[in-house]
């Protein structure tokens, strides 16, 4: 076994199948680091990545597996539903709670490689929706490593790059098929294998604690209320003293400011989906209810269900316009929610 000089870390959602593709296909045979990837997909989804990736370049990849050592010239895929962590030169699972909706995420993954490598991690972010990847990486860059995000114009989703970009003003913005080589470079500067004891910082101790499934509370760290409730289990919100504009509950579950508005979006949309389901059912039964009043010749009964019913589609007519503008609404979150 070979150790690695540093850590290659990388984050892809929407469009990541074609990116990671790319990028595995531009890696030098000889790479002199570990590469750990994470991909989100759904807890139930397919487990054909790391095939996928063993045929588009000359590393072979495989999914992580709890406390396996880190390898140079190896690609580490985080499996469906775990996230993916490092601790020391180590490899870590955990079924944590959710980040950005996501686990896997990229956030943790990188927060950890940070932590106990600093300088020597190498953070990349490709193409995906909203923001996941953008704190993890201002973290990375934090320690002394380096970030290196897929041109927003070449990605198939630009979110996740565009975010990672506004978070990490140094990192270094370049088409997938020039980060073979410039991270060859970069690992080859490099002065050798760096796991070290993690930095002290409570706030992120606390964090990677959460991702790892200890028992830590964010009231525990310091965390101001928010005000807001979770979308993952409808606990209260409390803001992150690490970093503004975060937010975790007590259980763990977190948000960036940008994967909270987007998914409270997607929360009011099913509330009116409901509410329009039940004025269209309230709706069909007092039409039901006038036409039997009129066969046994209660017409002011009758009546007053057809008003019912009419007040009803009035109400559903409105409910549909919302969900409409809702719609047009959802191109997406500001690309400088977070700047």
């Amino acid at each position: 076994m070979t150790e690695p000089r540093g850590i290659v870390v990388v984050g892809a959602s929407a469009g990541g199948v074609e990116a990671l593709r790319a990028f595995c296909g531009a890696l030098p045979a000889d790479l002199p680091g570990a590469v750990c990837v994470v991909l989100h997909i759904p807890r139930d989804g397919g487990t054909a990545l790391p095939n996928i990736l063993n045929r588009s370049g000359p590393l072979p990849a495989a999914h992580a597996s709890d406390g396996a050592a880190l390898e140079a010239g190896r690609v580490y895929v985080a499996p469906p539903n775990r996230h993916l962590l490092i601790r020391d030169g180590h490899l870590r699972l955990s079924h944590g709670p959710v980040e950005n909706g996501h686990r896997p995420a990229a956030d943790p993954l990188f927060r950890s490689a940070a932590r106990w490598w600093g300088a020597s991690v190498l953070g990349v972010v490709l193409s995906g929706n909203r923001d996941d990847g953008a704190y993890g990486l201002a973290e990375v860059a934090r320690q002394g490593g380096v970030g290196l995000i897929q041109d927003p114009a070449e990605a198939l989703y630009p979110s996740m790059p565009r975010h990672a970009a506004a978070q990490v003003p140094t990192a270094r913005t370049l088409p997938v098929a020039m980060m073979g080589p410039a991270l060859a470079e970069l690992l080859a500067d490099l002065p050798g294998p760096a796991p070290r004891d993690a930095v002290e910082h409570a706030a992120l101790d606390a964090e990677d604690a959460m991702a790892a499934m200890e028992a830590v509370t964010a009231d525990e760290i310091g965390g101001v209320p928010a005000g807001f409730g979770c979308p993952s289990c409808h606990g209260a919100l409390f803001e992150m003293p690490a970093a503004a504009g975060r937010f975790r509950c007590r259980v763990g579950h977190a948000w960036s400011a940008a994967g909270l508005l987007g998914e409270l979006g997607g929360t009011l949309e099913g509330a009116l989906w409901m509410a329009l389901r039940s004025l269209e059912e309230k709706a069909a039964l007092s039409r039901r209810m006038a036409d039997s009043a009129r066969v046994r010749g209660f017409q002011p009964t009758a009546g007053r269900y057809s008003e019912a019913a009419g007040e009803a589609e009035a109400a559903g007519k409105t409910i549909r316009q919302l969900i409409e503008r809702l719609g047009d609404l959802s191109g997406g979150v500001p690309e400088d929610v977070l700047q």
